[in-house]
């Protein structure tokens, strides 16, 4: 089993502040991985790098067999799928769910002249219809509701068939019923044997999707613990992550995660 990312030794400054500092993390193909973690404590900085899309200010990255420096990135952009609140930012609100979708196939975040090959139109319902938007196909993306963006983003990041799937906060801003579904769903991919490898962004245990295989927990830039989350998802661990005593408990697959009462 081959590594899709390794860091090591990386730390990313910015305006004189370490967003994170001295991280050594490897994720092996078909690993699927949350990233948790309080505020401010460099989870998005860490997906960015695995994105491409922020170099290290020292340390050394391996994305998909490619080292980070020496690599033509818009080579190496397409075998990534990304998920995020700012990739949603620069989509079009005017454009229908499908078009949405379907200009991943282009790398581009809205359509203009490109035509594209019943393939790839055939892909693009298929993955909307597996996130369960097949009847918003024709609604304009800034019509739909948070969830509904949420899933279409993903069914986006899909597109291109990814080796590496990433993931910032999917469930952020979602209601119970919404959180829910979105659980229920990035579950049914992540236990996909033929799936991308994984790595989702996440502030709460809540949201952590059955299939998940491992965890990396951070705090103030630095990894605290990592590996296997049946091992490493403790009550101890996230205690130490989040700077309070918090009880951990596993029901079936899914987890949660509370605060011991004030004496």
């Amino acid at each position: 089993m081959s590594d899709v990312l390794e860091l090591v030794d990386v730390t990313v400054v910015r305006e004189g502040r370490a967003l994170v500092e001295k991280v050594s993390w490897s994720v092996a193909e078909g690993e699927r991985w949350v990233i948790l973690g309080p505020n401010g404590a460099g989870k998005t900085t860490l997906l960015n790098v695995a994105s491409s899309y922020l170099f290290p200010t020292s340390g050394t990255v391996q994305i998909l067999g490619e080292k980070l420096g020496g690599v033509d990135v818009f080579d190496l952009r397409p075998r990534i799928g990304m998920a995020s609140s700012a990739l949603a930012g620069k989509l079009s609100a005017r454009q229908t769910v499908l078009s949405t979708v379907l200009t991943a196939a282009y790398g581009m975040t809205a359509g203009w002249q490109e035509r594209y090959d019943e393939v790839d139109e055939q892909r693009a319902r298929a993955f909307l219809d597996r996130l369960g938007m097949t009847e918003f196909l024709d609604r304009r993306f800034g019509t739909l509701s948070e969830g509904e963006r949420k899933r279409t983003q993903i069914a986006r990041a899909l597109m291109t068939d990814p080796e590496l799937l990433l993931l910032d906060e999917p469930a952020a801003g979602l209601d119970l019923g919404g959180r829910e579904d979105l659980v229920r769903r990035l579950g049914r991919l992540a236990r996909d044997p033929f799936a991308p490898s994984m790595l989702m962004v996440t502030h709460h245990v809540e949201e952590i999707a059955p299939g998940f295989t491992h965890v990396l927990l951070v705090r103030q830039g630095r990894v605290l613990h990592a590996g296997p989350i049946e091992t490493t998802l403790t009550s101890s661990n996230l205690s130490h992550c989040f700077g309070l005593p918090l009880v951990v408990e596993r029901r079936a697959d899914r987890w949660t995660a509370h605060g011991l009462p004030l004496g």
